[in-house]
């Protein structure tokens, strides 16, 4: 999701967003998309725990308001209910028997020891959307992108125009599961919308992404080209601290319209993956998606830069293969908060963008192949978009990835033909609600030693499993600890 930096939006402030929905998606794409933090989770049926049956879906249809469904090869194991639906559930990471899963108070972790009975272990609350999440060791580290009173957990919401207000990183120390501790904070320019760790033997960096400065914002300003890189020394992480602010538009990136009429104008980045073990890294970035080298951890250098004017309104997020040499892109169009899963939109927007990775060195070049949506159609009531995912480790030179649709679910697809891509599994509920835009569905949906962990905006936890010759090989793949976005040589694991 994304977000024009508008502040302390209250309950007429999500009614308005609501409405100007089917007006901005008529208009097609636009800078001004809303958030989905500007509407309120939509309450849906019923939220029993444990596992749900489903059925398959025929060709063409919508399920009913709340129903399961799901493809014969996928089944929804457990059901870890949300403590409160109204807050929004974000983004995952594994770390040994535990998921760590973000939402707009604070984070919660859970005990997936055993994947058809996983167990709350504890919650806490730290207000500050959207609190994008990632570990290593003993440490957790949270993005706060809302204009707060302070670094505390105990904040408020205050106007980005004040220059005390604060946003950036927290960390804690999470040795003691049942008791996390906050021990630091560091503020970034522009807060810290996504954040992406880059891990060292000694040091621990963090690519914090923002994004849309304004002048009357004290602490993001215009220009905001880059990104801010937090240095955090492992023996020592109460030192943590911004040590660089790489520029990487330097002719300011993509303009946006009326240029680019529905076109992000690039100011920052959404999201970056790593591939530490080719020093490579992905950048989706508003109106931009970038190739760079991170072998210089502090100087991250671009080698390529791809735009699509025609089809994307938001670089939203990237995934490697685990060849290296393609590159998946998806677009946010509408931020979340819309319905674009639908035949009037088309299944060449707000879908994924498959990019192959040519050359070699610095010569290397993004080209783009093909676009891949879900091939079945949402209500005009649910928002769906494409968002985050992961690969599902199958080697043998196939790609297969997992990824997250908000209300259209979560899909399995293939794209080892960069080409032709195709969906292979899913699993879904039907609308929220049917009078009205609701907003709700899978946030993130990652492969995690074994099973498909999904973080749903109103739902909670979702477990499933897949049953497929195609993905059968990604079994004997385990890992220690994942951070989606610092995407592991999985080669290594198996």
């Amino acid at each position: 999701m994304h977000t024009t930096r508008v502040r302390n939006r209250g309950v007429g402030a999500a009614v308005a967003a609501a409405g100007l929905l089917a007006t901005l998606l008529a208009a097609g794409p636009a800078h001004a998309t809303p958030d989905p933090g500007d509407l309120s989770p939509a309450a849906g049926g019923s939220r029993n725990a444990g596992p749900v049956q489903g059925r398959e879906l025929a060709a063409g249809e919508i399920p009913g308001q709340d129903e399961v469904v799901h493809s014969a090869n996928i089944t929804p194991l457990a059901n870890v209910p949300s403590a409160d639906p109204t807050v929004i559930n974000s983004d995952l990471a594994f770390q040994g028997r535990y998921a760590y899963a973000g939402n707009y108070n604070g984070f919660t972790i859970y005990d997936i020891g055993d994947p058809k009975a996983p167990k709350t272990v504890t919650r806490v609350l730290c207000p500050g959307g959207q609190n994008d999440i990632s570990v290593d060791g003993d440490l957790l580290f949270l993005s706060t992108d809302s204009s707060r009173s302070d670094d505390s957990c105990n904040s408020v919401s205050q106007p980005a125009t004040e220059k005390s207000s604060w946003e950036g990183i927290k960390i804690f120390d999470i040795k003691d599961k049942k008791n996390p501790k906050y021990i630091k904070s560091v503020e970034t320019n522009c807060g810290s919308h996504t954040h992406t760790l880059v891990p060292g033997a000694r040091d621990i960096y963090l690519y914090v992404a923002s994004y849309s400065p304004n002048e009357a914002f004290p602490d993001c300003k215009p220009p905001h080209d880059g990104i801010s890189v937090v240095k955090v020394p492992r023996k020592a992480p109460k030192q943590a601290a911004v040590v660089a602010f790489p520029v990487l538009f330097p002719d300011g990136g993509n303009p946006g319209g009326p240029v680019n009429p529905g076109v992000s104008a690039t100011t920052g980045c959404h999201d970056i993956t790593v591939l530490p073990s080719k020093d490579l890294a992905a950048g989706a970035c508003m109106g931009d998606g970038i190739l760079f080298d991170i072998s210089k951890p502090e100087q991250p250098r671009v080698i390529d830069r791809v735009q699509d004017n025609v089809n994307f309104a938001f670089w939203h997020s990237a995934t490697f293969n685990e060849q290296a040499d393609k590159v998946v892109f998806t677009d946010e169009l509408g931020g979340g908060g819309s319905a674009t899963c639908n035949e009037a939109t088309g299944p060449s927007r707000g879908a994924d963008g498959i990019y192959d990775i040519t050359g070699r060195g610095d010569q290397r070049k993004l080209v783009f192949r093909s676009y891949f949506k879900i091939p079945r159609h949402q209500a005009d009531t649910e928002n769906c978009v494409a968002h985050n995912g992961s690969l599902i480790p199958v080697g043998s030179g196939r790609d297969i990835m997992v990824q997250a649709w908000y209300q259209g679910g979560v899909s399995v697809w293939e794209f080892t033909d960069s080409s032709r891509p195709r969906e292979i599994g899913y699993f879904e509920r039907g609308p929220l609600t049917t009078d009205k835009l609701g907003l709700g569905g899978s946030w993130s949906a990652y492969y995690y030693n074994g099973h498909v962990y999904s973080n749903d905006i109103t739902k909670g936890l979702d477990v499933l499993r897949i049953d497929d010759w195609r993905t059968a090989p990604a079994k004997w793949v385990w890992m220690d600890r994942l951070n989606v976005q610092s995407q592991p040589d999985y080669r290594r694991h198996s």
